[in-house]
């Protein structure tokens, strides 16, 4: 495979997984703005999640103040913003019609008619679209195209590449989400483990779809340690960043194979997945959670690179 088509379909991936964490953002930030302040009155926490996608001075630049509206607006709308849904699926769709013989016909109507739903969302009255309205197109439209993909894809250095995609930015957004719980919304290390903890840990887990999947594998109380247990070190849940990790290895592993060579990326790959597997999270709270997510953003982001330099060429399409 060439490596520009190798890259598009890298990124097409990446920008996919991306637009639906922007739009899980969305959510956490609506649900934490709800709740009750200590101090009276109701937080406003938006803030936090502009500073997890990076964007809090690309939005204070052009909208100034962190209201609600303009943040759903920026978030998921504004294509000077390229953490926002629009932009998100607007680059994922156009690295797909440069490679679009190299997608089957469904991988391209999903990803494709996403996109003129989207541009049709667009021209409506904002206010006739909830922010729980957006979020929810876009977790089905990006589940649509997935499913599309693990279907009907052959399971060639294609296939290989858009996992590659997924599985790095999907362990990258899991770890921003953790973060932006942890170590941002939190308003205090004194509330660890009162009632605003516990709501906000309860939060996160809905966010990301995973508070049945929580319930179906912990049985009783909610408490800190099984949530970063689970969204760290299960290999059960989809979206931990074990998970994640080991997928980014086997699609390493299966395109060493093909191309019979190994690359550098495999082996910091495998380094990392030996840490987590034989990670405590007794270790991860001793080191600080954000800091143990810091460097795993680091980690992660390393192999990205190594992926970028062996196997790709150019800037994201």
């Amino acid at each position: 495979m060439l490596s520009r088509t190798a890259s598009h379909l890298y990124w097409m991936a990446r920008y996919i997984e991306r637009a639906e964490t922007t739009a899980r953002l969305m959510q956490v930030g609506a649900r934490n703005a709800l709740m009750p302040d200590i101090g009276g009155g109701y937080r406003n926490d938006w803030e936090a999640i502009l500073q997890a996608s990076g964007t809090l001075e690309v939005f204070r630049d052009k909208y100034g103040e962190t209201r609600q509206r303009n943040l759903e607006t920026f978030l998921f709308f504004d294509q000077d913003n390229p953490a926002s849904v629009m932009s998100c699926m607007a680059q994922a769709r156009e690295n797909a019609r440069v490679v679009r013989t190299g997608l089957t016909s469904q991988t391209w109507d999903a990803m494709n008619s996403s996109f003129q739903d989207l541009k049709r969302m667009h021209r409506t009255e904002r206010s006739k679209l909830s922010l729980q309205d957006l979020a929810e197109w876009t977790s089905n439209a990006c589940a649509l195209i997935r499913g599309s993909i693990a279907s009907t894809q052959l399971r060639n250095d294609g296939y290989h590449f858009m996992g590659l995609g997924f599985t790095l930015e999907r362990a990258d957004n899991t770890a921003r989400l953790l973060d932006v719980k942890y170590y941002v919304l939190l308003p205090s290390l004194t509330y660890i483990g009162s009632g605003l903890d516990q709501t906000q840990w309860v939060t996160l887990l809905r966010s990301m779809s995973a508070h049945r999947a929580f319930h179906w594998t912990y049985k009783g109380e909610i408490t800190a340690s099984r949530i970063a247990h689970f969204l760290i070190l299960n290999s059960q849940f989809p979206r931990s960043l074990l998970t994640a990790v080991q997928g980014t290895c086997e699609h390493l592993d299966h395109l060493a194979r093909g191309y019979r060579q190994t690359s550098r990326a495999q082996s910091a790959a495998r380094a990392l997945y030996g840490e987590l597997a034989e990670a405590q999270v007794e270790d991860i709270f001793d080191e600080g959670l954000h800091e143990f997510l810091a460097r795993f953003m680091r980690q992660n982001a390393g192999i990205a690179g190594i992926v970028q330099d062996t196997y790709l060429i150019g800037e994201p399409a």
